[in-house]
């Protein structure tokens, strides 16, 4: 595989680049070429994955220019879970917008999505903290385009905001790759490692301040109060679809968190003490309570589940800022199940809207939806997940949050916000399905117009279905099979619980020992390397492109 690694980035660049360029005109051959290229990544991220399970570290060299001088990619089993994660999401997502033609509904909806999907996984590659800014902008811009695809007042004005808060976080960015520079002279994470060890504690006041700086920008990004205001109205006016794929997005921040503080700013480092237990830690609890508390008063469902959305970064983020390996496993399952359940509740959103006519989002009593049987099926079992409710992996993935948090001297803060979060949560949930589901049909079709007060703002000229007016045509099907092979892969996360949370035990250690990582990015290409942890040794392939090392982790 000595040049798959990059395949990721360069094949939606490519693709992105033929659909706006050449096929702009022909929706079916965007659509083919699309999915083609969706499904392609999955495939490759997926060998990805599969090459770093053994704990291999994969180096790709762009211009074959060694670190710290050159551009590197680097897959180690963080990287290629979160590739895998993205590409997964990908197809399904796209079924949903081609089969409910949102992606009919605006322009380039299509190149645009592959320009998401580039930021996204290079993001997750990269061994340099400048192009982490880099794909941070990609996916900046085009993510303002989808969000604002198909156009209308109240999304515009979301999208607006969404980019300022983002545009703030890109300044910080920067303001944080300056003063790092200027202390260290590098920004290769590999290599800032060792110059950020070596530094004297008595005169890094500059370094101290990046290293705040950077932890705002991935706050910004993870939505963490309360630098969250961007992300409630963003998620609820996107396009469904959109708001599907951002499930990864707030992730995005989470992976800068771990990857930079477990490898440049360790929690062993003398000069960043006290920033995750007694900053980090904190603002993730009053960040779940926050997000709970809007599940709990929210006035339309897709905000009901924006509010969600912030309230399991919170969660997610109290488990990373523990910065232990038990912490960290149990945050990266937590990452895999939010993503899947945050992406089935807004395409259930979308298809709760086009049925309910006048009542649209709103969290009123309406009429019975078409089709109503299988969607108010599908809610319940994404509302289960989603809140933490036995079985299903969210209920799994908060246990091992709760037995993380074991070791924290916070634990009973931990447990005490963690169990009444998912209380309040089950609650709000709970009304909104029985507004939206079950009163509709116990009080009849002559109850629940919309109040003209509240109903919600046309988003696009596309003219939905009224439930309240004569017969509904026939639900789509495609739609409903990309939500249903979401909850598909809730319920097999549940199901293999257990091997996957051992391959998450084993990402974390290798987080927590980045000798290997650090030695393989820095040596020159051809020089063999020795893992003095495990005493194995590799060499790297002949063309000097790419290099492996194994941990040599029993599995």
């Amino acid at each position: 595989m000595s040049h798959w690694i990059i395949t990721p980035v360069v094949l939606p660049a490519m693709l992105a680049a033929i659909l706006v360029l050449m096929v702009r005109e022909h929706i079916v051959v965007q659509r083919a070429l699309s999915m083609a290229g969706a499904l392609a990544l999955t495939v490759i991220s997926a060998g990805l994955f599969w090459q770093a399970s053994d704990g291999t570290i994969t180096l790709y060299q762009l211009g074959n220019w060694p670190a710290p001088f050159g551009i590197v990619l680097v897959a180690d089993r963080l990287s290629t879970l979160m590739l895998l994660l993205t590409t997964v999401l990908a197809p399904l997502v796209l079924l949903y917008a081609m089969g409910s033609g949102w992606d009919l509904r605006g322009r380039h909806f299509h190149p645009l999505f592959q320009f998401q999907l580039m930021g996204i996984l290079g993001a997750f590659l990269t061994g340099d903290a400048f192009n982490l800014f880099v794909f941070f902008e990609v996916l900046l811009i085009a993510s303002y385009g989808l969000m604002i695809h198909s156009g209308g007042r109240q999304r515009l004005r979301a999208g607006t905001q969404y980019v300022l808060y983002n545009l703030l976080g890109s300044t910080l960015f920067l303001f944080a790759l300056g003063t790092i520079y200027a202390q260290t002279g590098t920004l290769n994470m590999a290599d800032l490692a060792g110059r950020v060890a070596e530094l004297d504690p008595a005169a890094s006041a500059g370094i101290r301040v990046a290293a705040v700086l950077l932890l705002m920008v991935f706050a910004i990004k993870a939505a963490v109060l309360p630098l969250h205001f961007w992300l409630p109205d963003s998620y609820a006016h996107a396009p469904a679809p959109v708001a599907a794929l951002f499930a990864i997005m707030t992730k995005v921040g989470a992976y800068g968190i771990i990857r930079v503080y477990t490898l440049v700013f360790p929690p062993d480092l003398e000069i960043t003490q006290g920033l995750f237990d007694v900053w980090l830690m904190p603002a993730a609890l009053l960040t779940l309570a926050l997000g709970m508390i809007g599940v709990l008063g929210a006035a339309r469902i897709d905000r009901l589940v924006a509010f969600s959305v912030i309230g399991s970064m919170g969660l997610l983020l109290a488990s990373v800022s523990l910065f232990t390996p038990e912490g960290i496993a149990a945050a990266l399952y937590y990452a895999i199940h939010s993503t899947l359940a945050t992406a089935a509740l807004f395409l259930l959103v979308d298809q709760i809207r086009d049925g309910r006519g006048a009542a649209g989002p709103m969290l009123v009593h309406g009429r019975p939806i078409a089709g109503g049987a299988l969607i108010a099926g599908m809610f319940f079992v994404a509302a289960i997940a989603m809140t933490g409710l036995p079985p299903l992996s969210g209920f799994l993935g908060k246990l091992l949050i709760l037995d993380a948090a074991l070791a924290s001297p916070l634990v009973w803060w931990v447990w005490a916000v963690v169990l009444t979060g998912s209380l309040v949560a089950v609650v709000g949930f709970s009304r909104a399905g029985s507004l939206i589901f079950w009163k509709a049909h116990q009080e009849g079709p002559d109850i629940g117009e919309a109040d003209p007060q509240t109903e919600p703002e046309v988003e696009d000229e596309t003219v939905q279905p009224d439930s309240t007016k004569g017969p509904v045509a026939p639900r789509p099907v495609t739609p409903m099979v990309a939500i249903g092979g979401l909850i598909a892969l809730l319920v097999a996360l549940t199901v293999l619980a257990g091997p996957v949370n051992r391959a998450l035990t084993a990402t974390a250690a290798q987080l927590f020992a980045p000798a290997p990582y650090i030695e393989l990015v820095l040596t020159t290409p051809g020089k063999k390397i020795k893992d003095d942890t495990h005493g194995d040794e590799t060499s790297s392939h002949d063309t000097g492109a790419e290099v492996e090392a194994e941990t040599g982790e029993d599995h």
